[in-house]
């Protein structure tokens, strides 16, 4: 086992297990940790040892999303972006749509891998958490735990827009229009996950399926995998990524969201979250 940018990288009996290694911030997203699970799952798509792939995060979440507090990371300089001076306040948006559309363009590595990638959803999968789990091939949730896009209330909306293609019309406006968590339970109703399993056989269950993979050839696999995710592209989904990754951005640099993300100096960052979603009793907060 390796620990590569936050993420653990292990092959054991056929599969290949990649495990986001920030159990003490809830395992939030960081530019090492995306590069990571990138790195891992091209590590495995070339090995000849692996049949199938678990994504999964260390500790009793999976991830709560992006690092919003993360100070010197190097979100700051976009894949492919001008090196422009710009006045301060300033909002580039194609500087803004290359930053996030690099993070999406690492995120769908798991939808081009030609190798089964099994999501592991345990505790929480919050916000650019959905982003990144909702492009493995099939999602496995623990019964207590919860999966939502908060930031659909203030700062956010999908990028790699899977949500729309992995659910109907009315599932989609219920969940992405208010943001609510959905628990396990609904997930496996609306069809959102394959499975749900205790919390303490969640792993063992997950790796149990994902190594049945290795009784199916490589090639099988791969050619049947790009043709389920050719019919959903040819349905548009680089398009709504576009728009999605591009409108991100856009909610993020509202008059709203300024003031909202001013108010993590104010009230602090925990208690702005529990204003956002205390009005929906959800993500853990309950009425007043």
């Amino acid at each position: 086992m390796t620990d590569h940018n936050e993420v653990l990288y292990e092959e054991n009996e056929g599969i290949a297990i990649l495990s986001i290694n920030r159990p003490e911030k809830k395992n939030t997203l960081t530019n090492n940790v995306i590069q990571g699970v990138e790195d891992g799952i091209d590590r495995a798509s070339r090995s000849k040892n692996v049949a199938a792939i678990v994504l999964r995060g260390v500790g009793d979440t999976l991830t709560a999303g992006y690092d919003l507090t993360a100070q010197g990371n190097d979100w700051d300089t976009p894949y492919g972006a001008p090196d422009i001076e710009t006045r301060e306040g300033a909002w580039d948006p194609v500087r803004d749509l290359q930053f996030m559309g690099n993070n999406v363009r690492r995120f769908m590595r798991i939808w081009q891998c030609p190798k089964p990638v099994l999501g592991e959803i345990r505790g929480w999968a919050i916000g650019g958490a959905t982003d990144l789990i909702l492009c493995c091939d099939q999602l496995y949730m623990a019964n207590d735990a919860h999966i939502g896009y908060a930031p659909s209330r203030v700062f956010g909306t999908p990028t790699t827009m899977l949500w729309v293609y992995r659910l109907t019309l009315e599932h989609a406006k219920q969940f992405l229009l208010t943001g609510r968590a959905i628990d396990a339970d609904t997930a496996y109703r609306i069809g959102l996950v394959s499975h749900v399993v205790e919390p303490d056989e969640l792993s063992a269950f997950v790796e149990s399926e994902a190594r049945l993979f290795q009784n199916i050839p490589a090639n099988q696999l791969a050619l049947n995998k790009l043709l389920i995710n050719q019919a959903y592209e040819n349905m548009g989904l680089q398009t709504s990524q576009l728009l999605g990754t591009l409108f991100d951005g856009i909610t993020r640099h509202t008059e709203e969201a300024y003031r909202w993300a001013e108010s993590f100096e104010t009230k602090g960052f925990r208690q702005a979250i529990r204003d956002r979603d205390q009005p929906w009793e959800d993500y853990g907060e309950r009425p007043r």
